[in-house]
C-alpha cells in the first residue's frame, strides 16, 4: 500500500475507536450530568478530519434526534471527553468534538412513508373505469 492510501484509512479507524469509547462512557453514565439522566444516547458515527483534530460525533436518542438539552450536556462535556479520548488513544492532540444530531432515522422514516404512499397510489383502482392500456 502506498503512503497516501495508508493515511486515508487512519481517520476512519480513529473515528470508529472514538465511537466505541464515547458509547462506553455514555452507557456507564460517566458524564455525571443531570441533563443526561433518563436519556439513552446512541453514538452512531464519528467522522474525523484527516489531521485528527476535529470530530463530528453523530448522536441520537433511541432512534430519534437528540434533544437540545442532551446536546447541550454533551457539548459541555466535549473538552473533558476529548482529553480523555486523546489519553486513552495516545493521540498527539485532543480532537475538537462537535455533537451533531443523527437524522438518519428521520430520513429513513420519510423515505418509507413516501414509498408506502406511492404503493397505495399504484394499487388504487383508477377512477372512472379508465383503462390504463389505452
Amino acid at each position: 500500500m502506498r503512503r497516501g492510501q495508508r493515511g486515508s484509512h487512519r481517520p476512519l479507524r480513529v473515528g470508529e475507536q472514538m465511537r466505541h469509547l464515547l458509547a462506553e462512557y455514555l452507557v456507564r453514565g460517566e458524564l455525571h450530568d443531570p441533563r443526561l439522566e433518563g436519556h439513552s444516547v446512541t453514538v452512531s458515527e464519528v467522522e474525523v478530519s484527516p489531521d485528527l483534530r476535529h470530530a463530528n460525533v453523530y448522536v441520537s436518542e433511541l432512534g430519534r434526534p437528540v434533544s437540545e438539552e442532551v446536546r447541550a450536556a454533551l457539548e459541555a462535556a466535549a473538552g473533558r471527553l476529548a482529553g480523555r479520548l486523546a489519553r486513552e488513544m495516545h493521540l498527539k492532540y485532543a480532537p475538537r468534538l462537535r455533537f451533531v444530531p443523527d437524522r438518519r432515522f428521520e430520513v429513513a422514516d420519510r423515505i418509507e412513508r413516501l414509498l408506502r404512499e406511492a404503493r397505495e397510489r399504484e394499487l388504487r383502482p383508477m377512477a372512472g373505469g379508465e383503462n390504463p392500456d389505452g
